[in-house]
């Protein structure tokens, strides 16, 4: 345990450390957060919060459940995307959490039947 000036730098250090991740990470201040990403083509597209749009892969180890989706993007982003229901519309997260098991969304069937 550190006493004295070294505990109290210390102390000061970790906590900026700590508020800048959170202005960076959780409170999606920084101009490279996702704040939008669209499922189309072979990579989803992320936009940025700056306004940059960027291609990346998404890597397969997802997490997928009803209440979150979390989605481990590749360079040039590198980081995980976590996805609440509340951030999407119903029809939306469904359509994600489909995309992140499957791999693909939904589609129509080519002829329907009765037609």
């Amino acid at each position: 345990m550190l006493r004295g000036a070294a505990g109290v730098l210390l102390a000061i250090a970790l906590a900026g450390l700590g508020m800048a991740a959170a202005w960076s990470r959780a409170l999606l201040r920084s101009s490279s957060s996702v704040r939008a990403f669209e499922l189309a083509g072979t990579a989803p597209v992320f936009e940025l919060a700056g306004g940059e749009s960027l291609s990346a892969l998404v890597g397969q180890r997802r997490y997928v459940t009803r209440y979150l989706v979390t989605l481990p993007i590749g360079k040039p982003l590198g980081r995980t995307l976590l996805v609440t229901p509340d951030m999407l519309g119903r029809r939306e997260f469904r359509r994600l959490r489909l995309w992140a098991l499957w791999g693909r969304l939904p589609g129509v069937a080519s002829t329907q039947p009765g037609s």
